[in-house]
């Protein structure tokens, strides 16, 4: 009897367990499709923020960096500069006696050497008969120009003297040339179409290590960080970030697709402590590409211009280009842009940004027609404009008499006295007026100012854009007297007033 009992007692559990296990599994299931929802078909819903896709990735699928890393070295090489040392003076041309110099000689006030500068980066050849890219910032320092001895280093340690076809502040891009054919080079691939995301391997020279090659993914576009204003009026920045390591030393070199394409020209780092820290930050190739190819062509930048300026109140906004000034005579003003209206897309690059219009539009030329989808109190539109080679004219844009503002007749250096002065253009002081800014120095009639705060101006504009750019009323000019040996640096102070 008891025998059964249990029996019973066993069975009786059994059941309760199963209907227990499948009644919950039907409560279960019931709630869980409530908070994963799947479409009726089976299939991920379309809103799924996921990559469950028929062309997602096979699972344990590996990428390969061997071969880009392996056919890149090779194409990317070492680059160092020297500057020499230099003579700087705030006293005046001449040999004038008395008081003056008895003070400048015991407080030595009088001129004072600038030690040789050395430093180095890196570059990409470009070309079979040795033409290179490389950074601005590599074989420039603003103040001094161009570096007067340059040398290029293979990975081979072949060793070539190189001579400098042309420079560009703005975009942060140089290009030098080497003696010889057959060199290795790399070939470019399409910065615009770079994803988030996507495998990217960085080769330079680092710190002072030989060829270098570090993998990061692509973790943002068109990023703007402000320091390309360091040494240009007119900066243009979209850069591409990335999180491959990259260090002094790398400047110039590229960044390049697992499959051995060029995609941008590694140019800065954002640190603290001025060594990698997580992020650095590469030209875009489609960019480089078009400044190249001016520079080898004509010498300068041939820069298009869309005629409008941006809306500083949204500048970082992240939803189109606002536009807050159009000029009158220019592209945008033809092609019936507004004030207000926001650029979303040029042909057919997405634009989120202030920073990546100025790169799409910077990558493009004189002449070029392009396509352009903005909106307009909520509604798309497209139109075109054919990108001209002047900003044109802004009606609301003060026209300011800078010689005014500084106190002094000012008109743009000669082309001859340029050249005998080995400088590619400055802003000559032909007279000092009394009671100005310039009259409270120890400036006199006949500088040539060729840099304001370390960063280079060559004519009467370029001062004036640097001027407007200032954050004080106080600022360095750089210059010389022609006739006379040494640079000279003066101190100015200015009463900016709010407009």
């Amino acid at each position: 009897m008891k025998l059964k009992q249990l029996f019973l007692i066993i069975a009786v559990s059994a059941v309760s367990a199963v209907t227990s296990v499948w009644i919950y599994s039907k409560v279960a299931a019931k709630q869980q499709s409530s908070i994963f929802p799947q479409a009726s078909d089976g299939k991920v819903p379309v809103n799924y923020a996921g990559f469950l896709d028929n062309a997602a990735s096979p699972v344990g699928e590996t990428i390969d960096f061997t071969k880009a890393a392996n056919a890149a070295v090779p194409a990317v090489v070492h680059i160092k500069t020297k500057i020499p040392a230099k003579k700087v003076t705030n006293q005046l041309p001449g040999n004038r006696g008395g008081v003056d110099d008895f003070f400048e000689q015991f407080f030595n006030f009088g001129p004072q050497m600038q030690p040789e500068q050395r430093a180095s980066g890196s570059g990409v050849i470009i070309s079979d008969d040795g033409y290179i890219i490389t950074n601005n910032h590599v074989i420039s320092d603003g103040a001094q120009g161009v570096a007067d001895e340059i040398t290029v280093t293979l990975s081979n340690k072949k060793t070539y003297k190189a001579k400098v076809i042309g420079k560009d502040p703005s975009s942060d891009i140089a290009v030098l040339k080497i003696d010889g054919t057959g060199f290795p080079f790399l070939l470019y691939g399409n910065s615009d179409n770079v994803k988030l995301g996507q495998w990217v391997l960085a080769i330079g020279y680092p710190l002072t290590l030989e060829t270098t090659v570090t993998a990061g993914i692509v973790s943002a576009k068109g990023r703007s960080i402000g320091i390309n204003g360091r040494q240009s009026q007119t900066p243009i920045e979209s850069f591409i970030q990335t999180d491959a390591a990259v260090n002094q030393g790398n400047s110039g070199g590229a960044l390049i697709t697992t499959d051995g394409q060029l995609i941008g020209i590694n140019s800065a780092i954002y640190a603290p402590t001025g060594t990698y820290a997580g992020y650095s930050f590469a030209i875009p190739v489609n960019l480089a590409k078009k400044i190249v190819n001016d520079l080898i062509k004509f010498g300068d930048v041939k820069r298009p211009y869309l005629g409008i300026a941006a809306d500083q109140t949204k500048f970082n906004s992240t939803d189109g280009a606002y536009i807050g000034t159009v000029a009158k005579d220019g592209a945008a003003a033809s092609a019936g842009l507004k004030k207000g209206d926001i650029i979303k897309k040029i042909n057919d690059v997405t634009i989120s940004s202030w920073s990546e219009l100025q790169g799409t539009v910077a990558s493009l030329n004189t002449g070029d027609k392009v396509n352009i989808t903005y909106k307009r109190d909520g509604k798309e539109f497209t139109t075109s404009a054919t990108l001209k080679a002047e900003t044109g004219t802004y009606d609301n844009l003060a026209a300011t008499n800078l010689g005014d503002v500084l106190g002094a007749e000012l008109e743009n250096l000669d082309k001859k006295t340029a050249q005998k002065n080995e400088v590619e253009g400055g802003i000559l002081v032909k007279k000092i007026k009394t009671g100005g800014p310039f009259s409270k120095t120890r400036m006199q009639d006949g500088f040539v100012i060729t840099s304001v705060n370390d960063v280079q101006v060559t004519n009467i504009e370029e001062l004036s854009r640097a001027i407007a750019s200032l954050r004080s009323g106080s600022m360095n000019l750089e210059g010389f007297y022609d006739g006379f040996d040494g640079m000279y640096r003066y101190p100015v102070n200015l009463q900016l007033e709010d407009e």
